[in-house]
């Protein structure tokens, strides 16, 4: 069904018609790079425990959820669209936990892992609105690193900066000089909402894509991954892996060794509703 502006829905508020789930799984960093799983200290059985325990895929209240399953597994999962799409401007809500280790994939492949990930890094040291190369090149382009603010408690009550001497994975230049277009922090921070819905606008256009992202209409960031330099970046060898059309999918994080649950909480989820998108 389209709207008044020209949008398909692409969540019909009751069903997950028109999406399937997938397990967590990895692949090459790049392009003929090495497998993720043998970098660092990852359980031999990674990938088998992955497949026993995706992620949680629901609709409430309007909405999709997505959890680990069971509750604090440490694994995660995709729920991806079965279509596929080229040039395209999406518009979705999110609603994530604190903290909840999330994101929106354009252009990716369909059971496997590589795509453009947009993050919503909704925990310690994450970002939202940037983006990271699933095996495209593994480079983190983010225009800054937030944290949460909390009352006397400490309860989390709201976002901050990230500070540098606490931080968990550090925001240096470099990964903002890989945008073509960003926001400053305090920005972000006077759009975002904590615990409440925030709506995202995400534009994808061209073979070797520019992709734009908008919170709460403030432009947060942009990438063109044409012109891209970035270790391990080939453009071509990108291009002919995820070729000009992809399927769009949602994430939920698996716990890694180095974060733990500052990742992903034990319980936590994050929810996604009126999703919708326009193309050419």
């Amino acid at each position: 069904m389209n709207d008044e502006q020209g949008y398909e829905s692409l969540f019909d508020g009751a069903t997950l018609d028109g999406w399937y789930a997938v397990p967590r799984s990895y692949g090459p960093q790049w392009p003929g790079g090495p497998h993720v799983l043998d970098q660092g200290d990852w359980p031999a059985d990674y990938q088998t425990q992955a497949d026993a325990h995706p992620a949680k895929w629901t609709v409430e209240d309007g909405a999709i959820v997505g959890r680990q399953d069971p509750p604090g597994s440490g694994y995660g999962g995709y729920l991806v669209s079965e279509r596929t799409f080229g040039d395209f401007e999406l518009r979705l809500e999110a609603r994530p936990d604190w903290p909840a280790d999330t994101g929106v994939l354009v252009r990716r492949r369909g059971h496997a892992w590589e795509g453009l990930q947009i993050v919503v890094d909704h925990r310690r040291s994450g970002s939202i609105g940037g983006f990271y190369g699933n095996g495209i090149g593994a480079f983190h382009a983010v225009p800054f690193a937030l944290d949460a603010e909390r009352n006397a408690a400490g309860d989390p009550v709201g976002l901050r900066e990230d500070g540098p001497a606490t931080t968990l994975e550090p925001c240096g230049p470099e990964k903002r000089a890989m945008l073509t277009r960003s926001c400053g922090v305090r920005e972000f921070l006077d759009v975002w909402r904590w615990d409440d819905w925030n709506e995202f606008r995400i534009r994808c256009v061209g073979a070797r894509p520019r992709v734009t992202t908008w919170v709460n209409g403030l432009l947060v960031a942009e990438i063109d991954l044409a012109p891209l330099t970035a270790p391990h970046y080939d453009a071509d060898a990108v291009h002919s892996l995820l070729g000009e059309r992809g399927h769009l999918a949602l994430e939920v994080h698996d716990t890694d060794r180095r974060m733990g649950a500052e990742r992903w909480g034990p319980r936590a989820a994050c929810r996604w509703r009126h999703l919708r998108i326009k193309q050419p």
